[in-house]
């Protein structure tokens, strides 16, 4: 009578082979060396470089989230050029696509 032998349990109770059991070693000796936490000099350029990081982000994202600056007044030199942007700033669909302005309007200021 055949005996079937058995080198080792998986995590989940299967049977594995000797091969298995040799291969899975390698493979957490290789995940335990791959993914060793930074220390020394090392942590301190990667802490160092996630603080610049951040910051470069908080600053773009102040940046994007300033209210416009508000225009200076048209040159006065066309009043039809004025007229037509008074015109463009009461259709909804043109205005979405600009900036609000300090008083939190939506328009196009030139």
């Amino acid at each position: 009578m055949a005996y079937k032998g058995t080198a080792g349990k998986s995590a989940s109770g299967a049977s594995m082979s000797q091969y298995d059991v040799e291969v899975e070693g390698r493979l957490k000796a290789l995940e335990a060396e791959a993914h060793t936490k930074p220390t020394g000099a090392t942590a301190a350029k990667v802490d160092e470089r996630l603080d610049a990081l951040e910051a470069a982000v908080a600053k773009l994202t102040a940046k994007c989230n300033a209210p416009a600056p508000k225009a200076a007044a048209s040159s006065g030199s066309d009043a039809r050029l004025d007229a037509l942007i008074e015109g463009l700033n009461k259709v909804t669909q043109i205005t979405d696509s600009f900036p609000k302005g300090e008083d939190g309007i939506r328009r196009i200021d030139v």
